[in-house]
């Protein structure tokens, strides 16, 4: 049989899995994360109809004269570039801005996935719609710490999470006395407190002025008190000239040593630096990093997980397992797991999706060479069985 007949067999094929390749972008135009694929065509090997020859005395070399046995796929590539974002407000939508995905596990086994379309499901699990993999991450510990180092596991944020209780030990007087006020006057400033079953009470200072400075007294209490000194830069020192330290009072420390006693201005304000309600988480939001940070009904925010980001060093070499989702593959190379931001990962933008990087325009002009080569690889099998039904004429 002629060679051009393989050849022009091998054109169709290869031809058909282009069209598929594209025809399977186009239909993807609209999917989340989705990247597009391209192919790549490579001659097969070629028979060899004249050897060369090297040039000798009095004689010319010759090049080698081939006839090509046709094309086949060399590959399908992944085009990996960024795709468009799309707004949509949903606290659980997340995008990836620059390389890296999103880790999802279902069952035993452990995906990757540009989609960042998560959903919660019964449980409080952050998980991706259709076929429920969960998101995976590190969930936070006491006082909202996390620890990337530990291992991954499945990321829950509940309604109804609460934030326990925690007692104030320590409260800070900051800003300026008024040292030109007359003796006897009296400055209250109080504070709520709580204590480690989250009740509710109020720790008050008074200052009373006096001849040489002012007096401090905790809740009223007469044994709390402390005689300050006004300095001539406006300063407070203890009577004996010590620095102005603290008092304790009800297990809360409460630091005098911010406290000035410049004549003029009265600024002077008394705020805790630890301890509060319980709280029921209300709402969260997700950073750059992927840290969830919960809001909570006592008006605090904490740091409720993280979420996870694996790297490869080729990401062209993950195989795609359905329903938006890759696997490592032998050619990847192990997945890197860390945190958004930092490792060569990209940072991660709450409220909104990556759209699909397919570009029709292209996809469309994709279709017309695809097109046209298989046309042309058609015309060359019937081109050639014109040619033998000439061979077998020539009996007549």
């Amino acid at each position: 049989m002629l060679r051009s007949l393989f050849s022009g067999i091998s054109g169709l094929k290869s031809h058909q899995t282009m069209l598929d390749v594209t025809g399977n972008n186009i239909a993807n135009v609209n999917t989340t994360g989705f990247k597009s694929s391209s192919v790549q065509f490579q001659d097969t090997l070629s028979q060899m109809v004249q050897f060369p020859a090297g040039a000798q005395d009095g004689q010319g070399g010759t090049n080698p004269a081939q006839v090509g046995l046709g094309v086949r796929v060399a590959g399908i590539s992944t085009n990996l570039t960024q795709g468009s974002s799309q707004l949509t407000g949903k606290a659980t939508d997340m995008m990836i801005q620059g390389d890296g995905y999103f880790v999802v596990r279902r069952g035993a086994e452990t995906f990757y996935t540009r989609s960042g379309a998560f959903d919660f499901d019964s449980l409080g699990q952050m998980v991706l719609p259709g076929d429920g993999a969960i998101v995976q991450g590190w969930a936070a510990g006491p006082g909202g710490v996390i620890d990337t180092n530990a291992p991954l596991q499945d990321l829950r944020v509940q309604v109804g999470t609460v934030m326990n209780a925690s007692a104030t030990t320590a409260a800070a007087v900051t800003g300026n006395l008024d040292g030109s006020a007359a003796v006897g006057k009296v400055v209250e400033r109080t504070v709520e407190v709580y204590d480690a079953a989250g009740n509710a009470s109020e720790l008050a200072l008074t200052f009373e002025r006096t001849a040489t400075g002012w007096t401090v007294t905790a809740n009223d209490d007469p044994a709390t008190a402390v005689d300050l000194t006004i300095q001539g830069d406006g300063s407070l020192t203890r009577a004996d000239g010590t620095p102005t330290g603290s008092i304790t009072v009800g297990g809360v420390t409460v630091g005098l040593g911010a406290l000035t006693s410049q004549a003029g201005a009265d600024t002077m304000q008394l705020n805790t630096t630890d301890g509060n309600a319980t709280g029921v988480l209300q709402s969260f939001a997700i950073d750059a990093s992927g840290v969830i940070t919960g809001s909570f009904s006592n008006g605090l925010r904490q740091a409720l997980g993280q979420v996870a980001m694996g790297s490869f060093v080729n990401p062209g070499g993950l195989e795609k397992a359905g329903g938006s989702l890759l696997r490592a593959g032998v050619n990847s190379g192990a997945a890197q797991i860390g945190a958004a931001g930092v490792g060569g990962r990209g940072t991660l933008a709450g409220g909104a999706l990556e759209m699909s990087n397919v570009d029709l325009s292209n996809e469309f002009t994709n279709l017309i060479v695809a097109q046209r080569g298989f046309q042309a690889s058609s015309r060359v099998i019937t081109t050639s069985d014109e040619v033998l039904n000439e061979l077998v004429n020539l009996k007549r």
